[in-house]
């Protein structure tokens, strides 16, 4: 990435508008989720809060995850850090969807 290449803030806002809760059917932005949003340096940080203490894990857990992905299209983004508040197993979904890609074993040559 150059130095001068900016990341287009819109496109940041149009992705977290396409997250849609599993559960409610409406976007996580429309519903005011999102708590801070920083950018610095190719690299996205983003915190929300759960719609409720309670919101089945799967439910977060996909809304994270999919908030990673859609912000890691935007063309300048190396890395998208999300973190929920507010849920009872917020340290569970952080970690699963903040975990480091792991590559695949290597295989060895067959002899």
């Amino acid at each position: 990435m150059m130095a001068s290449e900016q990341i287009d803030m819109k496109e940041i806002q149009r992705q977290l508008s396409k997250v849609v809760d599993p559960e409610i059917g409406v976007p996580i932005a429309e519903m005011n989720l999102i708590d801070k949003l920083d950018v610095k340096d190719g690299e996205i940080d983003v915190q929300y809060h759960a719609t409720t203490p309670y919101c089945p894990p799967i439910f977060a857990l996909k809304i994270s995850q999919d908030i990673k992905s859609n912000l890691l299209q935007v063309n300048g983004v190396k890395d998208v850090r999300v973190v929920v508040t507010g849920h009872y197993l917020s340290d569970a979904v952080n970690k699963q969807v903040n975990k480091p890609a792991t590559s695949p074993p290597q295989q060895q040559p067959s002899q």
